[in-house]
């Protein structure tokens, strides 16, 4: 069954099934709903933990490698948060599902390496979740390129696009990232810094775009700058997108969603002309 989420994702692959998902949450009402959406938007079974003791059985019966957890951070017998940490600790990649939300909870929840936050406070809360599920399930369809001179940079944005389960490729350089899209044609999303040494982000994009539509690679710019004319610049050279650094969590992955389902509908639509 074909699937549109409230972001713009859409989704037609079919059966999810096979993946092992926990859920944490003590109320009958949403794990209700939830099992019965997951089962009939991607047939996926849920194992159901409605305690903290739970929880830690579930972990503890099977060898079964835990694909993904949704947690409540307020679990009966872990009142303090105790089940989320119990899960980060694990390296279990976790939605953390909650009814409260305060500036200083975002901030404990980002530091420690979650896949998302659904909040439960409008009724869209299980189809936000569902949407949140089904990216990380098929994000590794997705192989992201990132061209930085920095590896500090490289390395935090690496670690949040592999967090979210993308396939990713680094480049030091625009030489480089030139050689890694000329051997991976795969690649659907190239994410570069401004300011490089060999080959700026700009030269690199209209290098790329000599060659490669948007329909084939989106590009997205990023710098620290406080020039507000690089956007502008950026896409007038080709460029799909830009952001400028600092950004948060949640912008940078809402970017990266944009563009990367912009390309799957370009894409498909590229598919039923050919076919028509």
């Amino acid at each position: 069954m074909p699937f549109l989420g409230i972001s713009g994702m859409q989704y037609s692959g079919g059966s999810l099934a096979g993946a092992r998902i926990l859920l944490a949450e003590d109320s009958n009402v949403f794990t209700s709903m939830i099992s019965t959406k997951l089962k009939e938007l991607f047939d996926i079974d849920i194992e159901i933990c409605r305690n903290f003791d739970e929880l830690q059985l579930a972990y503890d019966k099977s060898s079964e490698p835990i694909r993904l957890a949704i947690s409540n951070i307020n679990l009966p017998g872990a009142e303090k948060g105790e089940a989320l940490e119990y899960l980060v600790d694990l390296s279990i990649p976790t939605i953390v599902f909650t009814g409260t939300f305060q500036e200083g909870m975002r901030d404990e929840l980002i530091a420690k390496d979650i896949v998302d936050y659904i909040l439960k406070d409008n009724i869209f809360a299980v189809d936000l979740l569902a949407e949140s599920i089904c990216r990380f399930l098929t994000n590794h369809q997705h192989h992201v390129l990132i061209v930085d001179d920095s590896a500090t940079a490289r390395a935090l944005l690496s670690s949040r696009l592999k967090r979210y389960n993308f396939r990713v490729s680094v480049a030091e350089n625009g030489t480089k990232a030139l050689e890694i899209l000329k051997a991976n044609r795969d690649i659907g999303l190239m994410v570069t810094d401004y300011n490089m040494p060999d080959i700026d982000g700009f030269e690199l994009t209209r290098r790329i775009r000599a060659s490669v539509g948007s329909h084939e690679l989106r590009i997205i710019g990023v710098s620290s700058s406080t020039n507000r004319l690089l956007s502008a610049r950026f896409l007038k050279a080709g460029g799909n997108d830009f952001i400028l650094r600092p950004f948060i969590d949640e912008e940078f992955y809402c970017r990266v969603n944009q563009n990367l389902d912009t390309l799957l509908q370009i894409q498909s639509m590229r598919q039923l002309k050919l076919s028509a």
